[in-house]
């Protein structure tokens, strides 16, 4: 579903690269948040998140060694796509704090559940926009779109203003849709936070402050993206900011799609191979004019007059002068109170 979900939102080529990059770290994120959310004990985790700072898993056992070998894996081969070997070097190492970055993210926010502090909401902002990892979709694919964007914008703590944008937007829109799963499974959320800071409010209240704010940033983010005249970044490093975001959209909008696995499969099913169903659509066809009947038409009582013009032309003569009377209107059977017959009209000119 990552890869339908990439492929459906960004308008690369069919065989772009760029889709298995997106796609496999997706996966990779899923299944490593999923394991300090739930799966890792804090021991495992706490050897897991020092693995990743030293790069270094050879300590490692059981789950925490899979992921952290196919972190490895999967961060060495997409840096090994470049053909220049100082781009490797140069990548490799961009690739690796941005994905440090984000474990260690992971990790403070288990430790805040577990330990039971409450962050205030910009500090639980400013590290949920890195544990949503966006940024880590984002940064390693746009490498092989424009190769050629400072070094220094992709150091953790200096990303451009698009890419901070859209690590707290899809923070935002996800926590909007998840706050009831999240508040059920001891995660703090942005409308919890909110609502614990205020009191007098109700739910339907923190959740309305959270879209305001999502809505200020979007704006903020889309007027980035659609800039060609006064930005200096490449069209295609900031659409795929664009895609990624449509991706969130598409996940958590109108509901939390990314935890139902049902939603997931029937959202595929209808992309791919099952045809709309027009059944329950009303017909907006304008209907045909209803045929002529083949029964005779009802008699009524209409009075017809039958008349005509018959030439009648006549020359008389006044005065030396000759005078054409012209056509003259023969109407036959007139109603008229003197009785029936024909009467002569003649015209008048």
């Amino acid at each position: 579903y990552c890869y339908f979900a990439v492929s459906a939102c960004c308008c690369l080529p069919h065989d772009s690269i760029i889709r298995l990059i997106v796609a496999k770290a997706a996966i990779l994120i899923t299944v490593a948040d999923d394991f300090y959310d739930m799966e890792g004990s804090i021991t495992e985790l706490e050897a897991l998140t020092e693995a990743v700072q030293r790069w270094d898993g050879q300590n490692l056992r059981s789950h925490s060694k899979t992921i952290f070998d196919t972190l490895d894996d999967l961060v060495t081969k997409t840096a090994a796509t470049y053909h220049l070997q100082q781009e490797q070097t140069r990548f490799l190492k961009e690739f690796r704090d941005i994905w440090r970055e984000t474990f260690l993210s992971w990790m403070t926010e288990k430790t805040w559940s577990d330990t039971g502090y409450l962050p205030s909401m910009e500090e639980y902002l400013e590290t949920g926009m890195v544990s949503i990892a966006a940024h880590t979709l984002v940064l390693p694919a746009s490498r092989f779109l424009c190769q050629k964007l400072p070094v220094e914008e992709f150091k953790p703590g200096k990303y451009r203003d698009i890419t901070k944008l859209l690590m707290a937007s899809t923070r935002l829109v996800n926590d909007t849709q998840s706050y009831q799963k999240e508040q059920a499974d001891g995660k703090m959320n942005m409308v919890t936070l909110h609502l614990n800071e205020n009191p007098e409010a109700d739910i339907d209240d923190s959740v309305a402050y959270v879209k305001h704010i999502l809505d200020e940033k979007t704006k903020e983010f889309l007027q980035i993206v659609l800039e060609d005249s006064s930005s200096d970044m490449p069209k295609s490093f900031r659409h795929l900011h664009l895609s990624c975001m449509k991706v969130f959209q598409m996940f958590f909008n109108s509901t939390n799609l990314y935890d139902s696995k049902e939603d997931l499969i029937d959202n595929i099913k209808k992309a791919i191979h099952i045809p709309p169903d027009y059944t329950q659509t009303p017909d907006h066809r304008v209907k045909p004019l209803p045929m002529p009947s083949s029964a005779p038409p009802e008699k009524k009582n209409v009075v017809k007059i039958a008349a005509r013009f018959e030439p009648n032309i006549k020359v008389k003569y006044r005065g030396g002068k000759a005078m054409f009377t012209g056509q003259q209107l023969l109407i036959k059977n007139p109603i008229s109170v003197c009785g029936s017959g024909a009467v002569c009209v003649p015209p008048r000119f």
